[in-house]
């Protein structure tokens, strides 16, 4: 849009980088170094990422555009939401990005997604879609942003509307199909999401919500069924002998047959530390099991005070 100085506002996004211990849980599968964006979102230099960067981090460092190297400190990581929060411990002097409206956000509108300008200039984006995402990992959005084309830097990148507003933030790379051929996407979480727990989660580290229920099961869905692709060493679907290539039927006596149907049946159960009743059919067997169910930040080492 004319008018949009996406140079100025990409002065305030900042290259990220964290160090996790290699015996961390999230470890193996995020792997002890990440890299990716991180957005000033208030005068005191706040900065705002995408959770999985700095899931157990033990350092974190931020990089400004004029290459600056400042120590940050992980505020705060909200898993039902993925966001992530980091608090400078040297004062930044960036102007925050304000935050816009992502409910009024549609398919088929224009965005920008602008990341450090150290890794990519800012992208012109089309909204592919509003909708429903369930990750594998037991993470569900009731109405994430789609963008096309995929920005090469999705991770903690600003997604704009077309007044320079905060709209989104960058979480994954996925592939959707437009006029019958897959395309490379970002999924993006609407910023809406982090207004009503921000405060919480900068005062106090968390939002006060009970801690979900959690498996510990990577699952998909396929043809109206869902199956377990694997299972997070030590976690409560492990130690129940549910196995990869489990059929997971019901949870609750309810029918499951979708990941988002999957999902909120568990967390409807009730709190983590909740059994959970659920079936899962291997082969010809059908398997009735109480999955003792616990609150993922458990098993998460916890930042270092600094």
């Amino acid at each position: 849009m004319p008018g949009l100085d996406l140079e100025g506002i990409g002065r305030s996004v900042v290259k990220l980088r964290a160090e996790v211990p290699e015996d961390a849980f999230t470890a193996g599968i995020l792997g002890s170094q990440r890299t990716g964006n991180g957005v000033v979102i208030n005068s005191d230099g706040l900065i705002l990422t995408i959770g999985y960067l700095i899931t157990e981090a033990t350092d974190v460092w931020l990089t400004t555009p004029d290459g600056r190297e400042l120590v940050g400190h992980p505020l705060a990581y909200d898993q039902v939401t993925g966001f992530g929060l980091v608090m400078p411990l040297e004062k930044a002097d960036l102007a925050p990005i304000p935050f816009g409206s992502s409910a009024a956000l549609n398919a088929g509108d224009h965005a920008y997604v602008v990341s450090s300008p150290e890794f990519a200039e800012a992208l012109k984006v089309r909204v592919f879609a509003r909708r429903e995402f369930a990750g594998a990992w037991e993470y569900l959005l009731d109405d994430a942003i789609f963008a096309t084309p995929a920005h090469p830097h999705w991770s903690g990148a600003a997604l704009l509307d077309g007044h320079g507003t905060l709209v989104g933030l960058g979480s994954l790379l996925v592939r959707e199909l437009s006029a019958g051929e897959e395309v490379n996407a970002n999924m993006f979480v609407p910023i809406d999401l982090l207004k009503p727990i921000l405060e919480e989660l900068s005062t106090r580290g968390h939002a006060s919500r009970q801690p979900r229920p959690w498996l510990g099961v990577y699952a998909v869905e396929m043809t109206g069924r869902v199956y377990v692709t694997g299972v997070a060493d030590g976690g409560p679907a492990q130690l129940a002998d549910i196995r990869e290539g489990d059929l997971i039927s019901h949870v609750a006596d309810h029918d499951v047959a979708t990941l988002p149907d999957f999902y909120r049946r568990l967390w409807a159960v009730g709190p983590a530390g909740t059994g959970v009743p659920l079936t899962a059919i291997r082969g010809s067997t059908r398997l009735h099991l109480n999955v003792r169910s616990i609150d993922r930040g458990e098993l998460l080492k916890r930042p270092q005070a600094h």
